[in-house]
């Protein structure tokens, strides 16, 4: 069965912290729930037992980091923002709405997309995947082009 594992540790809220309504931080299993000095969270955002954010950090609305993950300085999260246990996001990182962290992202990468891929590449193949119904069509079309000219070319040979 499901067992409780009582939360005994800490929260800890650094200065110029502003918190919105609706956001839960929980306390730490063991240690503490450390919230970075002159971030901002939005309404709506869970913050996980364990976690570590650093200085500077924006988290918009309905963002969630599952326990024990650590982000760096200055970490942007746009909103709906899933990350994963255990994931350690770098200073600087840009995450685009509704992205799913499920790994280790290095400092300075700007991603996207769930699973979360680096945002230039992210939003070629989104891009791409527009144009893929007129794609299919126009291939569909060659296909039946070339089954007509393989099939007259046989009759030509005989």
């Amino acid at each position: 069965g499901i067992r409780k594992i009582p939360q005994v540790g800490t929260v800890e809220i650094q200065d110029d912290v502003e918190i919105g309504a609706g956001t839960c931080v929980d306390r730490a299993t063991t240690g503490s729930t450390v919230v970075g000095a002159g971030s901002k969270i939005d309404n709506l955002v869970q913050i996980g037992h364990n976690v570590k954010t650093g200085k500077g950090c924006s988290l918009s609305a309905q963002t969630g980091i599952a326990g024990s993950c650590t982000l760096g300085d200055g970490v942007v999260a746009a909103g709906q923002v899933g990350i994963a246990d255990h994931v350690n996001i770098g200073s600087g990182v840009k995450i685009g709405g509704q992205s799913g962290i499920s790994k280790d992202i290095p400092e300075g990468q700007a991603i996207f997309g769930s699973p979360a891929l680096e945002h230039a590449e992210s939003f070629r193949m989104f891009v791409s995947l527009r144009k893929l119904p007129d794609l299919l069509r126009r291939v569909s079309r060659l296909e039946k082009e070339l089954t007509v000219e393989v099939g007259e070319n046989k009759k030509d040979q005989e």
